[in-house]
């Protein structure tokens, strides 16, 4: 019989192509489903490149049947907060419509393992500004709340069919291959590390910090930054746990600890010697003082080492995919 493969939708994204690479580097049989809306065909270093949304459901219904397929990573969606604000249909058709018309071709096909990734934003504003996973869920914009109703849908598709899943949810991820062979390329990016290091390098004239007077020790705001490579390394350590025979969960994925935006900042003009134009602006609605993981189930019951925990790794390996990128 055929060796058995991997689906990994969204796979040409950010994350995605990570974790695509650490598969391929592991020896799976991998076949990528993109449509390079946000994603690169450069990035798919290995495996098979289907170009095509996750939510038409005859070609998902072909590939699963045509490739072997057992397992599937679902990374395919759109992330932009502000934007998940203004317009909510388009990610609520994106990122939860697709992803039922997914999870029915699953169904169909007999897929056994499915590990999905998931969002911190889903807890929305945590008491104490720290989440465990059993933190009540409470999204404040459409992007959490997308991805909440997706774990929703997977959760009672594991309770009627043989189906068993992972749901990783994110934190702050940061940071590239420490080879520079893909990175973040993300057009018109929001997150700290990556829209600070193109400006170090001038790709943008400037950066603004969102709040300035938040009880945190220097008035900014504090995030759990994981570094991209750990993140990936948690979707190779779930997928081992489901062969294993382990039942459906939920896990956190970040360090445990944060930095503040200014901390943040210094790095960044520390690590590439370059003065940044800051903006001091007014917070942003629904922005949390702290949003910090704890992260003790995941490393308990997948084993998860981190390797990557350091905010002076996490920047050189962001800077340094920009400074490659910049010619």
């Amino acid at each position: 019989m055929a060796k058995k493969s991997i689906l990994v939708t969204g796979g040409a994204g950010y994350i995605g192509s990570h974790v695509v690479r650490q598969l391929g580097e592991a020896g799976e049989h991998i076949i990528v489903l993109d449509n390079l809306s946000t994603g690169f065909e450069s990035a798919v270093l290995y495996g098979k490149l289907i170009q095509g949304d996750t939510g038409d459901s005859t070609l998902v219904g072909q590939l699963l049947k045509e490739y072997n397929i057992d397992t599937v990573m679902h990374f395919a969606a759109h992330t932009i907060v502000p934007e998940s604000v203004s317009n909510p249909l388009k990610y609520y058709w994106n990122n939860t419509c697709s992803t039922r018309n997914l999870l029915e071709q699953c169904q169909q096909h007999g897929i056994k393992h499915f590990i999905f990734s998931s969002t911190a934003a889903v807890y929305g504003l945590p008491e104490n500004g720290i989440a465990s996973e059993a933190t009540p869920t409470a999204p404040i914009n459409p992007y959490g709340t997308s991805k909440l109703m997706s774990e929703w849908m997977l959760r009672d598709l594991a309770a009627a069919s043989d189906i068993r899943y992972i749901a990783l949810r994110y934190f702050n991820v940061a940071g590239c291959d420490p080879q520079t062979r893909i990175g973040q390329s993300t057009p018109k990016a929001t997150l700290l590390i990556k829209v600070a290091c193109e400006a170090a390098v001038g790709k943008r004239q400037s950066i603004s910090i969102f709040g300035t007077d938040y009880p945190t020790p220097d008035g900014t705001g504090i995030r759990d930054y994981i570094h991209v490579e750990d993140l990936a390394n948690a979707h190779l350590q779930a997928l081992e746990y489901l062969r294993n025979g382990a039942k459906s969960d939920i896990f956190n994925v970040g360090y445990g600890h944060g930095y503040s935006v200014r901390e943040v900042l210094n790095m960044v003009e520390y690590l590439s010697d370059k003065k940044l134009i800051i903006k001091e602006e007014l917070r942003r609605a629904g922005d949390p003082a702290a949003l910090i993981a704890n992260s003790d189930k995941i490393k308990h019951q997948l084993n998860w080492q981190p390797k990557y925990d350091d905010l002076n790794l996490i920047v050189k390996t962001a800077l340094n995919w920009e400074w490659k990128t910049n010619s």
